[in-house]
């Protein structure tokens, strides 16, 4: 369906054209007539599917432009997903007269302080800076009627629901939340229960969908070899632009400063970093300066960055949801990427449930090392065999011996083997 058929508004429709979006996804033609009618609403889908959209276009035809209070608050986990909601709504509300704002920790506040006073319409942010803001009287959200958890279950793993939990408090009591989730746990099922009333459920199921334009490998690894495997596997495939995740914030740092010192084009990313060294990092991959970026989870969710041909998985993930958040930075918009993961012997029964998880195999990746090794090792192999063939084949020639009924079984009738031909030998 194009967007002009799900009702939105004509500005509002050139503004997508201008991007470049004209039909909408399944989650933007199922959850925008649903969230236009301002019931709580839970919807269910995987990364990459185009939430901001499915949720933005209704909350920009509702804001009352000539009001001077904040009407939307949308909460994410992360900086960088509160910077790429930002975007897209700052761009869209340009045609309305919409304004948006972002609000997150490691910027500095009293120019936020200035920013909030400009009375924005939808403010988008983190969950601990929009608390402090709040500690100190510098935002109100009394006003606030519409509420939009993005990436929820990312919430509840950071820790995070207890302080959403302070904002629902804050706001409007007609408020009309609207919850998007990968996954459900039962903390994200409490919260629905405790703080939504009548609520209008939509499941997109695109796990494979998510997934199809995905060429997903596995790799051998043991962890001496590890980076070595990962600088061959970088110089045989090549890529345009590649993410490798890490567990931790120390082992980014480790690989990504091994990775500098061999010469590739290499940066980190990750939570420990300022705001403005992480924007100037996500800037610089964005625009190819850099062709290699080290990070954690925190860029697995969200980042929409054009032309990421590889993710390699160099510490297996935590689970399925996780997996496929972080592979979902490659393959989108049509076009092709290539996932690899490294598994250790210890790893394989993680590697299992990611597949249960998946519904699909990942292929054993074989490098041409291995590969060149293996084909000597099989050839050698199908030599010993041929030669033990033809064995078999001469003593199978050897015609039977006369007095082989009389020796029985365990003297086989053979010539060579009969007290005639020993003799004849001696």
């Amino acid at each position: 369906m194009n967007f002009s058929e799900l009702k939105v508004s004509e500005a509002l429709c050139d503004a997508l054209k201008k991007m470049g979006i004209q039909e909408a996804t399944p989650v933007q033609e199922k959850a925008i007539p649903e969230l236009r009618n301002g019931r709580d609403t839970i919807v269910q889908a995987q990364t990459g599917t185009g939430k901001t959209l499915a949720f933005l276009l209704p909350i920009m035809d509702k804001i009352k432009v000539q009001a001077d209070n904040v009407q939307t608050v949308i909460v994410t986990p992360t900086r960088e997903l509160t910077l790429q909601i930002s975007r897209v709504a700052t761009q869209l509300g340009r045609v309305l007269g919409v304004k948006a704002l972002a609000i997150y920790g490691g910027q500095d506040i009293e120019r936020q302080k200035q920013k909030l006073g400009r009375s924005p319409h939808i403010i988008i942010g983190t969950p601990g800076r929009l608390l402090d803001h709040l500690r100190r009287h510098t935002v109100n959200f009394s006003n606030a009627n519409r509420l939009v958890l993005d990436e929820a279950d990312e919430m509840l793993h950071r820790g995070f629901i207890e302080d959403v939990e302070t904002l629902l408090m804050t706001m409007a009591k007609d408020r009309q939340i609207m919850l998007f989730s990968a996954t459900m746990p039962d903390r994200i099922k409490a919260l629905a229960h405790r703080y939504m009333t009548q609520v209008q459920h939509i499941t997109i199921k695109t796990e494979n969908i998510t997934l199809d334009n995905i060429q997903q490998r596995m790799v051998d690894t043991v962890e001496d070899s590890k980076l070595d495997k990962l600088c061959e596997l970088i110089n045989e495939e090549q890529p345009y632009l590649a993410m490798v995740f890490c567990s931790t914030r120390s082992r980014v740092s480790t690989v990504a400063m091994q990775l500098a010192r061999r010469g590739y084009m290499a940066d980190e990313l990750h939570g420990e970093l300022t705001q403005l060294q992480r924007t100037n990092v996500l800037k610089k991959f964005r625009e190819a300066k850099l062709q290699i970026l080290v990070t954690t989870d925190i860029a697995a969710r969200g980042l929409d960055i054009e032309g990421v041909t590889h993710v390699f998985n160099y510490d297996i993930p935590r689970d399925t949801e996780s997996y496929i958040h972080r592979i979902g930075r490659t393959g989108r918009a049509g076009q092709n990427g290539v996932a690899i993961t490294f598994v250790n012997a210890r790893q394989y029964s993680q590697l299992r449930r990611i597949e249960a998880g998946i519904k699909n195999h990942i292929q054993k990746d074989v490098s041409s090392r291995s590969l060149a090794s293996r084909l000597k090792r099989e050839k050698r192999e199908k030599e010993i065999a041929e030669k033990r063939r033809k064995e078999e084949q001469k003593q199978a020639k050897l015609a039977k011996s006369r007095y082989a009924n009389r020796k029985g079984n365990e003297h086989k009738g053979r010539n060579d083997r009969s007290r005639r031909q020993r003799n004849k030998k001696k």
